[in-house]
């Protein structure tokens, strides 16, 4: 099995650079996430489906040279991006190249973890955070951030190509076995597995063409409706459209996109 391919933006070159541009979104969130768990220097953290490991390279560097981070991801271009990065910058991270799975953490072993978008793009959610519930020592914490509903995102003013390539991407989002919108059952989840919910926050942002946001959805939207064509969501015209449909609203006074309502689930161990 390739498993680049099960990546639903894939993993080259084109969402390496994607993928940057929404850490740089949603970089604060996830700083602040991390200050209202407390993860220090010292501590041992994992990183759930690192990615090429924007945020394990941040977390390597708060967990300090006595600390270290775990980066977790099923790519193997990934974790070999981030391999790189680790010896760059002298950072003390390990990481593992896994399918959760497949993934084996040491019991008890772990101060925290952070993880974003992840669970939504897996089966089995609580199975594999049993598996993380099971590394973390007592009080040890949780840092989560999910769609909680990804149909929230819209376009001020309305476009209609682009309003239907929006909704052919929830619909190839629902029509998978995943949950795209994980992130409203987490807190019954995380409450069955022996964890207790001690923050909950709703994030969400406004992109304009004048500010930075706009790159976040302006980039996924170039790079996922394509990818609807031959999943048999979108025409190759409809996604011309779409995209034709993007420019002008990026040239239109006063436009804006409202993005995916996320949540933040912050839990600690019983």
């Amino acid at each position: 099995m390739n498993n680049e391919k099960t990546y639903i933006l894939g993993a080259d070159a084109e969402e390496l650079f994607r993928l940057g541009v929404q850490h740089q979104v949603w970089a604060e969130e996830a700083q602040h996430g991390w200050r209202l768990a407390n993860f220090k220097a010292g501590q041992t953290l994992l990183d759930l489906g690192c990615g090429p490991g924007y945020c394990t390279k941040e977390l390597a560097f708060l967990a300090g040279a006595e600390g270290k981070v775990i980066g977790i991801d099923k790519s193997k271009k990934y974790i070999q991006f981030l391999d790189g990065v680790a010896k760059q910058y002298n950072l003390n991270i390990e990481t593992i190249h896994a399918d959760f799975d497949n993934m084996k953490l040491q019991q008890s072993s772990l101060d925290g973890m952070y993880c974003r978008w992840a669970l939504a793009w897996i089966p089995n959610p609580e199975e594999v955070l049993k598996k993380v519930v099971d590394a973390l020592k007592p009080k040890g914490k949780m840092v989560l951030h999910e769609y909680y509903d990804w149909g929230v995102l819209q376009t001020e003013p309305p476009k209609k190509a682009l309003a239907h390539g929006i909704a052919m991407a929830l619909k190839s989002f629902k029509d998978s076995p995943n949950e795209i919108d994980i992130g409203k059952f987490l807190p019954a989840i995380l409450e069955r597995i022996g964890m207790k919910v001690i923050g909950l926050r709703p994030m969400m942002k406004i992109a304009t063409p004048q500010n930075g946001i706009w790159q976040w959805p302006k980039t996924f939207f170039q790079s996922y409706f394509p990818r609807l064509v031959p999943q048999g969501y979108l025409t190759p015209e409809q996604v011309t459209d779409a995209l034709t449909d993007l420019e002008a609203l990026e040239n239109t006074t006063g436009a804006s996109i409202a993005t995916c309502l996320m949540v933040e689930i912050i839990a600690e161990k019983i």
